[in-house]
């Protein structure tokens, strides 16, 4: 999700793939950590949503470099694809049982995790939430993106493109998810709110892959063909809509906003078929969500919420010496060797 960016999402892909998996700092995605004396280095299992997606690529970059900076070792493990519940439950339950001295989860349901992190946190293993809200407050602190505030600035983007006006279309991301549904209230309340020549003609569900948020948006072209803009909620959804734009001919004569920043993102914006990108840090995000639980080991204090910040990144910003540390793949690359 960041600039210097390969020629595309495949080659980052086999980039990543060819250079193993990561630095001495953290285990393969399928290794467990064994029970072991406290008196050596912590043990911090780092759970995502998912592990193909290049925004999860970039968060566990960031845990890599933390777990170097502060002499931990990481344990990253999640589900292949974000929608599996019951195999995150699962990862969780498994860092339980073989007791590692903290867990940063980025929960795929704000619900459905809860029981796994009571669970944890009875055990005595402190919890750090990263990315999405979960419905609990036994957590040790909550480290991710403003998303509201995300979608606020993704609505004043595209009704800056507009005039503040138009007919849009909404991709939603997943139901259940805690960060998407804040990025589609703070969307769509402030389109209400602030320019009330916009209308959303159509908001649906883009899923959790690619392949369905392209079919999804397929059908939403077929049934609202007249409309001006168009907004993803996530990467997954961003890259779906995206192809369909194409396959229709419509990449660049429509507006669109994206949220997230991937290479194919990039690539998009770059080639005038997305006008804007609202990326997040997720280097930062984690980075500071091992550091949060590290520091909770040590006995230090945490802050109880950690903003890893919101940007629109448009053609004009790319190379700003603000926006270009967002884009840069070469530091994911660094870290995951």
């Amino acid at each position: 999700m960041k600039k210097m960016v390969l020629s595309g999402s495949l080659a980052l892909a086999l980039a990543l793939a060819a250079s193993g998996c990561r630095r001495k700092t953290t285990a393969p995605s399928t290794q467990t950590p064994q029970a072991r004396p406290k008196q050596q280095q912590p043990q911090i299992a780092v759970i995502p949503k998912g592990t193909t997606h290049v925004f999860w690529q970039s968060v566990h970059a960031g845990a890599a470099k933390a777990a170097h900076d502060l002499g931990c070792r990481i344990f990253w493990n999640g589900p292949a694809t974000e929608g599996q519940r019951e195999a995150q439950f699962k990862v969780v339950e498994d860092m339980i049982a073989r007791g590692v001295d903290a867990i940063v989860l980025a929960p795929l349901d704000s619900k459905a995790l809860v029981p796994a992190i009571h669970r944890a946190v009875k055990a005595g293993i402190p919890v750090v939430i990263m990315d999405s809200a979960a419905e609990t407050d036994e957590y040790v602190s909550f480290v991710a993106t403003d998303n509201y505030t995300g979608g606020v600035k993704a609505a004043d983007a595209l009704a800056g493109l507009l005039g503040g006006k138009g007919r849009v279309l909404l991709v939603r991301y997943n139901p259940g998810s805690a960060s998407t549904t804040k990025r589609e209230n703070g969307f769509e309340e402030t389109l209400a709110k602030k320019y009330p020549g916009m209308k959303i003609v159509a908001a649906e569900y883009g899923k959790t892959t690619v392949a369905s948020a392209l079919a999804v948006v397929e059908d939403m072209l077929a049934k609202v063909p007249d409309f001006d803009g168009l907004f993803a909620c996530n990467e997954s959804t961003a890259v779906g809509a995206l192809r369909a734009l194409k396959n229709h001919k419509l990449a660049g004569k429509v507006r669109f906003v994206a949220f997230d920043a991937s290479p194919t993102l990039v690539d998009g914006l770059k080639a005038g078929e997305i006008d804007a990108l609202v990326a997040q840090n997720p280097f930062k995000m984690g980075y500071e969500a091992t550091k949060a639980a590290y520091d909770k080991i040590a006995g230090k204090n945490v802050e109880r919420r950690i903003d890893t910040g919101v940007t629109v990144v448009t053609r004009d910003n790319l190379t700003d010496p603000t926006v270009a540390p967002l884009l840069d793949i070469q530091m994911v690359k660094k870290w995951l060797q």
